[in-house]
């Protein structure tokens, strides 16, 4: 059974991941399917059906690290609905 500590750091190094990628898109779509998969299964309760979940989501971590690292590869210009940097 997996404990909340490891949940909880399984979520960070996701959305640490998810927000890896340039392009905005991407970026958005990773971190809200994230959360919504994370508030989603928040009461499962049953140790086979959390280990399963908890597996899943170790696989998709690993895409996710892969993709992350393609992304960074290529440039992409920037959208108009993303904030632009702050000025010092």
């Amino acid at each position: 059974m997996a404990s909340r500590n490891q949940v909880l750091g399984l979520y960070k190094q996701i959305i640490k991941n998810a927000n890896r990628f340039n392009d905005y898109n991407f970026r958005q779509y990773f971190l809200r399917k994230a959360r919504t998969e994370f508030r989603a299964n928040k009461d499962v309760a049953d140790a086979k059906v959390l280990d399963a979940l908890i597996s899943d989501a170790q696989k998709d971590l690993g895409v996710l690290k892969r993709q992350s690292i393609i992304s960074q590869l290529y440039t992409f210009d920037k959208l108009v609905v993303e904030p632009l940097p702050k000025e010092k």
